[in-house]
């Protein structure tokens, strides 16, 4: 989860590495640190905590130098410390990591008998170590890297860059994301396109196993001993710094984008003229589809929980869905036939990576949902059904969870239409009321006072929170308080609504707030039950449920809040904005890190 990246420079590169450092902070904010080459010498500023950190250590000790590289971690051997910051460096090497080493300790033993002293408690230091071994054997740079490449086990991305070398960097990536930046007699290699963005547009994705050398005129790729080519590719991300705009976080920015980035979505997915489907072209016929398996981690698994309700109900077709984290070690038997949808914003999670590496040993047709069309998991994709989310800052995802479910959604209305099972009738009803989404979002930001009160009046001073839903309503009640725990630190739960009677109504008192996710819907009824049970036991009602739920249910609850009124298929869009809301306000009242919560990073590249 690490952030990387190293430059090439004509001038001073300690400025250019912070500024990228900076959009590479949401993958990690345990430490941070930089090194350059200064007279051929490696040297080093580091610190524990935020980038604020590193940038007051450089104030009052400036780095200078015109090659160097950079790191934001998040911390996985060895505590958050200054000692267990990177950039891990030897007098011969410095090394910027992301990913795990799980052969480090073999090596740590292996060089340690050679009389080696290790200083940190990092599996990235037995890297650095085992380079430096190398070149003390008189191995030049380029072909120490070539064998510690065939030592090193487990997922990574690394940059190191050597003393008395200001000619190059060197970078090699298994598992994990690392791409390549060309500029004019600069050359920049990050964890991806976004930390080169500021830099350059023109992007050279590594593959598996490739390791490369950068110099001031380019760059060459290696698999082993053979040299490779790897296009270059125009990058469509914005060199600006990503901002705030206007709002006091990433995430309340992220929510408020949420109506243009669904209708940019929508867009490619729809026709609003025709009232109709339109999904890329997929290399499959769902009319021969044996069965569709969804895999996917955190945020993303609950979208696949909404789309199993979608898939089967409008195109009659069996799912299955999976925890990516575990899918591949069950070894599940998967038909022949059968599709595997893997679901991911980054497109590099690693759980999710190698689940579908498992599915297409199983021989499926793999397709993927993804915020990154150049990502690992979609170029190990058959196809690739791209959200229009935008760079997301925010740990806690909003906008590519939403832009993922219009896209799942979209599909299974293809799927249904393909197999017979959607009548023209009803895509034309459904296509109507994903046209309105925009707007109706849009109504529900407009609301933000209502979910402020609630979030400073109920939730916040709560020890436990509950969310409650049925049907498509269920993962909302579930990204509801997955949202809650990760920004307020608050333990929340959801459940299905008909199970708070097979144990968790034992909870429930006047002290635990209760979320009810309650659209009316063809369930209505059932969940209304539910509401009484737990209103019966003193619990603290909170309804989200549109007018005429809130007519049925309002005045029985501690408080409600009317959404605007939606078809009920497109509703878990809508309620999971209103969830949304009530995560952020509560937090915000709370005085908790909203865009970087403790513990916490955005894309998750380690197991």
């Amino acid at each position: 989860m690490c952030g990387i990246i190293g430059i090439i420079g004509k001038a001073p590169v300690t400025p250019l590495l912070v500024d990228a450092l900076k959009r590479l902070e949401y993958r990690g904010y345990d430490s941070a640190g930089v090194a350059t080459l200064i007279n051929g010498h490696i040297d080093r500023r580091r610190a524990e905590g935020k980038l604020v950190n590193l940038e007051a250590r450089l104030k009052a000790e400036p780095l200078p130098g015109t090659i160097g590289i950079g790191h934001t971690r998040w911390a996985t051997h060895g505590k958050p410390s200054e000692r267990n910051a990177h950039p891990i460096a030897t007098d011969r090497v410095a090394i910027v990591h992301n990913g795990i080493i799980e052969n480090f300790q073999e090596l740590k033993d292996e060089l340690a008998a050679e009389g080696r002293r290790f200083d940190t408690d990092t599996d990235t230091e037995a890297v650095a170590q085992l380079l430096t071994s190398y070149l003390e054997r008189q191995m030049t740079p380029e072909a120490a890297m070539g064998k510690a490449m065939e030592r090193l086990k487990g997922a990574f991305a690394l940059v190191a860059m050597f003393s008395g070398r200001h000619d190059i960097l060197m970078g090699a990536r298994r598992g994990s994301s690392l791409a390549v930046g060309h500029g004019d007699g600069e050359m920049y290699v990050g964890t991806d396109a976004l930390a080169l963005a500021p830099f350059t547009s023109r992007v050279t994705y590594l593959e598996d196993d490739d390791w490369v050398v950068l110099s001031s005129s380019g760059c060459s790729v290696y698999q082993g001993t053979t040299r490779v080519e790897r296009p270059e590719k125009k990058s469509g991300l914005s060199g600006a710094l990503i901002g705030k705009g206007n709002h006091q976080h990433f995430m309340l920015k992220e929510i408020y984008e949420q109506p243009a980035v669904v209708g940019d979505t929508l867009q490619s997915y729809l026709d609003p003229a025709t009232r109709s489907v339109r999904t890329p072209a997929l290399p499959l016929d769902w009319t021969k589809v044996s069965r569709v398996t969804m895999t996917a981690c955190g945020t993303a698994f609950y979208a696949c929980m909404v789309a199993k309700y979608w898939f089967e109900k409008l195109a009659r077709m069996p799912v299955e869905i999976e925890v990516a984290s575990e899918f591949r070690y069950r070894e599940p038997p998967l038909p022949e036939g059968g599709v595997c949808i893997a679901v991911s914003q980054s497109g590099e999670t690693i759980d999710t990576l190698e689940a579908l590496r498992y599915a297409k040993s199983q021989k499926q047709i793999l397709l993927s949902v993804v915020n990154v069309p150049e990502s690992a998991i979609a170029r190990l994709s058959h196809g690739v059904l791209p959200t229009l989310a935008g760079p997301e800052i925010g740990v806690a995802s909003t906008k590519a969870f939403t832009t993922q479910l219009i896209v799942l959604l979209n599909t299974a209305i293809a799927a249904g239409r393909a197999r017979g099972t959607l009548s023209r009738e009803q895509e034309e009803r459904l296509a109507l009321a994903m046209i309105e989404l925009p707007a109706r979002i849009n109504e529900t930001l407009n609301m933000e006072g209502d979910y402020r009160r609630i979030a400073e009046n109920t939730l916040a001073a709560a020890r436990d929170v509950l969310y409650l839903g049925r049907g498509s309503s269920f993962p909302v009640a579930l990204e509801g308080a997955l949202k809650l725990k990760e920004l307020s630190y608050i333990h929340a739960e959801g459940y299905a609504g008909g199970e708070m009677k097979h144990g968790p109504i034992a909870l429930i008192d006047d002290a635990v707030p209760v979320v009810v996710v309650a659209p009316s819907d063809s369930i209505f009824d059932k969940i209304a039950s539910n509401f009484e049970q737990v209103r019966a036991r003193g619990g603290r009602l909170v309804l989200l449920s549109d007018a005429q739920g809130v007519a049925r249910l309002g005045a029985k609850a501690e408080t409600s809040i009317a959404v605007p009124d939606i078809d009920p298929v497109v509703a878990p869009i809508l309620y999971t904005v209103a969830v949304q809301l009530l995560a952020y306000y509560t937090a915000l009242a709370k005085g908790t890190d909203i865009d970087q919560p403790r513990n916490l990073a955005k894309s998750v590249t380690v197991e």
